[in-house]
């Protein structure tokens, strides 16, 4: 019990400037008392105004009061330090660089619990009491602590604004609106912030329900998300399963070819020793019938000569081996070349079918394609920020407008050495790849002008037509005359009919495989469509004649 009296009398010793014990304690007319050096220096701020009130109940003093020390609070406090319970709020309580500090607090201020939009000022905790408690301040509106209460001053008048221009679109304060806006529409800040209260409720709603439609698409995408994922997943495993069964036949295949092989390998190696086996016999009977007959040679008796002489020069008949290396010796070739045949043949189905197999990938698409615009408009929502690569520009190209324009130089324009030039033809790409649905205009002065897309990878350096837009199967061209056009891809033109015009519109649809020409006047018309099929990211390209000046125009 006695703790809490002692609390008691530490907080009623404490200033509410600083909220620490009073040094060199002073009472001002109204009764509140504070430290002398504090309210020396919350008063010195008032000086302009010449009048000076009360931190904690506001009351106002005119002239500023003479201060004098207070002996009895300051025994008071000498007491209460021998106790050794010196106030002091924890660190947290304290204002940081991301807090909005109290306006009363000196030396070292304290967070703001809340900020005045009457005062004009933010208050800790310990200054705020007054609002609670005072009459005074019962209808002043409080929010949460604000570092912009300054923004609510006019500047002209430096009173509160309360009231708003709807002329105008401003706030204002009340000298305002007989000032310079007199004969405005001019209502209370409350009356239009209700009116935009009510408007953007609407609007949330409106956010809501496309929030709502957005994650019913979600949902729906997800949800193809994970048939894509189903069906990805059951081919794969059903053309692992094709081509198992494929290379089992193959297999099955090599094994009856094996097997024949040396089925009639064993047939052949059969009749050849059968053969051999013959052969051998009979030169073994022949040695034998040689050996009696040399014997019968050395016979000196001529009559057992005659006599035995028939029956030994008597051969037996000679075993037929006209067969024997007629033909050169093939044998199996004839079955290696046949198997070679057949891997040849299965290689080009191969190949076709792969084509085939990989396009049919490709065209797999989850959402289907949006349809070409049919106005301008419609087609500024997919306009690109294109610039042209001076990496890339022939060296009588000159590139200004921070690379969007591209001019035909008599004089040669040094360019650093660079293996992407275009070395012979007057030609120039973006720095930028173009993927997607994407838009573009050229605007050309002076002549004729060829607006092109290209791969990366096409020809630079030297005269071949593997350089030129529209001469090979890497780029595709619109050769745009003073009064005609001619489309041109892989070295083959189509004529192309359609009004005049300075400018000309290019749209890409890089994943459908669409690139479309407009010329752009009043009107859009069509000049010429291609669909195809893209195999890698675009560039737009520019190739000008003599004089002519060429520019990717600004179109956000």
């Amino acid at each position: 019990m006695a703790q809490k009296g002692v609390q008691l009398d530490r907080e009623t010793i404490s200033c509410l400037i600083c909220l620490d014990l009073l040094k060199d304690p002073v009472t001002i007319p109204c009764g509140h008392s504070y430290c002398m050096s504090c309210i020396k220096s919350f008063w010195d701020g008032e000086d302009q105004r010449k009048i000076y009130n009360c931190p904690q109940c506001r009351q106002t003093f005119t002239p500023r009061p003479v201060l004098v020390k207070n002996t009895m609070l300051a025994d008071l406090v000498e007491q209460l330090k021998k106790t050794g319970l010196q106030a002091a709020p924890a660190d947290h309580c304290y204002a940081g660089p991301e807090d909005v500090a109290c306006d009363v607090c000196t030396g070292r201020k304290l967070k703001a619990l809340k900020s005045c939009l009457q005062c004009l000022a933010s208050y800790c905790e310990k200054h705020l009491q007054p609002h609670f408690e005072s009459t005074t301040f019962k209808k002043h509106k409080l929010v949460d602590p604000s570092e912009k209460l300054q923004e609510n001053i006019c500047s002209r008048h430096d009173e509160v604004m309360k009231m708003f221009c709807r002329t105008d679109q401003q706030s204002i304060c009340y000298l305002c609106s007989v000032d310079e806006h007199k004969g405005h529409d001019t209502v209370s800040a409350a009356a239009e912030r209700t009116e935009r209260q009510r408007e953007l409720e609407v609007s949330r709603q409106n956010i809501q329900q496309r929030i709502q439609d957005r994650e019913k698409d979600v949902k729906l995408l997800q949800q193809e998300v994970e048939a894509v994922n189903r069906s990805a997943d059951k081919a794969v495993e059903d053309s692992e399963k094709i081509f198992t069964e494929l290379i089992r036949l193959l297999q099955k295949r090599s094994s009856d070819v094996k097997q024949q092989i040396r089925s009639q390998q064993e047939t052949e190696v059969s009749r050849v020793k059968e053969l051999q086996e013959k052969l051998e016999q009979e030169i073994t009977e022949l040695k034998r019938k040689d050996a009696e007959l040399k014997k019968l040679s050395h016979t000196e008796d001529h009559t057992q000569f005659l006599l035995n002489y028939p029956s030994l020069s008597q051969l037996s008949a000679s075993t037929d081996s006209s067969s024997i290396n007629i033909r050169p010796l093939r044998y199996f070739e004839d079955v290696t070349a046949a198997v070679s045949e057949l891997r040849d043949q299965l290689q080009d189905i191969l190949r076709e079918k792969r084509t085939n197999i990989s396009l049919t990938v490709t065209r797999v698409d989850v959402l289907l394609p949006e349809p070409e615009p049919k106005t301008r408009a419609g087609f500024l929502k997919y306009s690109r920020e294109i610039t042209l690569d001076p990496n890339t520009a022939h060296t009588q190209l000159l590139l200004s407008d921070g690379s969007r324009k591209a001019t035909f130089m008599s004089q040669i324009h040094p360019y650093p050495s660079q293996p992407d030039r275009f070395t012979n033809y007057m030609q120039v790409l973006s720095r930028e790849s173009l993927t997607g649905r994407c838009y573009w205009e050229v605007e050309r002065r002076g002549g004729g002008v060829d607006v092109a897309v290209a791969y990366k990878n096409i020809s630079r350096a030297g005269n071949s037509y593997d350089c030129i837009f529209g001469f090979n199967d890497k780029s595709w061209m619109l050769m745009c005359g003073t009064d005609s056009y001619t489309f041109w891809f892989n070295k083959t033109f189509t004529r192309v009919s359609g009004p005049g015009s300075s400018r000309v519109g290019v749209y890409l649809d890089h994943r459908a495989g669409i690139l479309s020409f407009y010329s752009v006047s009043e009107t859009m018309t069509l000049l010429h469509r291609v669909q195809t099929t893209f195999t890698q990211p675009l560039y737009a390209g520019l190739c000008l004649g003599s004089g002519v000046t060429a520019e990717l125009c600004k179109l956000k």
